[in-house]
């Protein structure tokens, strides 16, 4: 996303309505998804980061026993890019 600005608060509002359960928070696009146990969980994680290495963007998480939030924005944007919601999209299609 080198060279592209981060997206407009009205371009944010109207892709979070495209990913539900997201949520702008602090400048960061972010989810909370639940599970079972804490194996469940890791191999949610374990997934993410499949995707994450693949499309060379990489969340902040935070991992519990049977949760992990993930969060998203672009650092080289100083805000939240287009990629975050791609992300984010494909995080959610693990679960679909």
């Amino acid at each position: 996303m080198e060279g592209q600005p981060a997206l407009a608060p009205d371009e944010i509002d109207r892709l979070l309505a495209a990913v539900p359960g997201w949520a702008l928070v602090d400048g960061a696009i972010e989810k909370r998804y639940g599970f079972a146990d804490f194996h469940r969980t890791i191999a949610f994680v374990n997934a993410l980061a499949w995707i994450a290495n693949a499309e060379d963007h990489h969340p902040d998480l935070q991992v519990s026993y049977g949760h992990c939030t993930v969060r998203f924005n672009t650092h080289s944007v100083n805000g939240i890019s287009i990629n975050d919601f791609i992300c984010a999209a494909k995080v959610d299609a693990l679960l679909a």
